[in-house]
């Protein structure tokens, strides 16, 4: 049946698929953390205190005394493209952009920062996308990240008037796809090196030990993605945690102790591997790259190496490509 010549334009039906990461502040300066910082560490999910309690520490000492020291860190991994995180995310949506067929759009948004979860969305609504997969890439859950991730979302959807209907993508800590990419990739990486590895480290982001205490199931994950990469690489690894923040205990060993640790054991050789990342980032270029490499020669190594994460390599590529096909199944092209 024809349209009313008075009817407004209706985009044809499209399907749409949005990418998400953590986040990072739109420069290094100390404005541009001050600002990301502020948004980040008041969020719920990633700070569990009352805000009466966290708030008037959050803006009284935290935002004047970290950013400028954050914005050095930062600024010594910024590239001509800017933050290393939102230029890879931006590659890994670039090259799944023809993957899926014609009536599908990949994109992608940061959790805290710019481009943010709400305009994407609404972008993607605007263009027709009826149905869309919200992806967060982080292979294994917390509340802290996937989590958040999902809250945003959903949080935006309640204000619209005409919901897309929504997916997400669950975590894929132990998905024999996401497992063999991982190995692929850590495989390609240490045959460039110029010496052999004693000691493969394996450094995930630390959480609160408490978010395990109330039923996270983010470090159960973790050991298992380390169980079965070592498996399929045939080569013990140490799982270590790295990242803390504040005073409260946090999931261990720390990474940076464990460097220390291990070369002190007259262990001269290590490479670290960070994949509970989808990107490299300021965690793993500035806080694993240069200060573990500091710690791990102060304490007496010779030869260190902080692998690649998966980023947009073929492996990586690959492997989101069969997850993401996976979820939009049953979706078939509108018509």
């Amino acid at each position: 049946m024809d349209k009313p010549a008075d009817h407004p334009p209706v985009a044809p039906p499209r399907i749409g698929v949005l990418l998400i990461n953590l986040g990072t502040p739109d420069a290094a300066t100390p404005v541009a953390v001050k600002r990301y910082l502020r948004e980040f560490l008041s969020d719920r999910r990633v700070v569990e205190l009352p805000p009466i309690l966290w708030q008037p520490l959050l803006r009284g000492v935290v935002l004047n005394t970290r950013p400028a020291k954050s914005a050095h860190a930062y600024g010594q991994i910024w590239t001509d493209d800017g933050s290393p995180l939102d230029a890879i995310t931006r590659a890994q949506a670039r090259g799944l952009a023809d993957s899926f067929g014609p009536v599908v759009t990949v994109d992608y948004a940061m959790r805290y920062g710019q481009p943010t979860i709400p305009d994407k969305l609404h972008a993607l609504k605007a263009m027709g996308c009826e149905r869309i997969l919200i992806a967060p890439l982080y292979p294994q859950y917390s509340g802290a990240t996937t989590g958040t991730v999902n809250d945003k979302a959903f949080a935006t959807l309640a204000a619209m008037r005409w919901q897309p209907a929504i997916r997400t993508l669950p975590p894929y800590h132990d998905d024999p796809d996401y497992i063999a990419a991982l190995a692929a990739s850590i495989s390609a990486s240490l045959a460039e090196l110029c010496f052999e590895p004693e000691v493969l480290v394996t450094s995930f982001h630390s959480m609160p030990e408490a978010t395990l205490i109330k039923g996270d199931p983010y470090h159960c994950q973790c050991q298992k993605t380390a169980r079965l990469l070592s498996a399929a690489l045939g080569r013990d690894l140490v799982v270590s945690f790295q990242s803390k923040l504040g005073r409260a205990k946090w999931l261990g060993p720390p990474t940076e102790a464990t460097l220390a640790r291990v070369a002190g054991e007259g262990v001269k050789s290590v490479a670290v591997v960070t994949p509970g990342f989808s990107a490299d980032n300021l965690e793993t270029l500035e806080e694993i790259a240069i200060r573990g490499r500091e710690t791990f020669m102060a304490a007496g190594g010779r030869d260190f190496a902080c692998l690649p994460c998966l980023n947009d390599s073929e492996p990586g590529m690959a492997m989101l490509r069969k997850l993401l096909a996976r979820e939009l199944e049953g979706w078939s092209a509108p018509v």
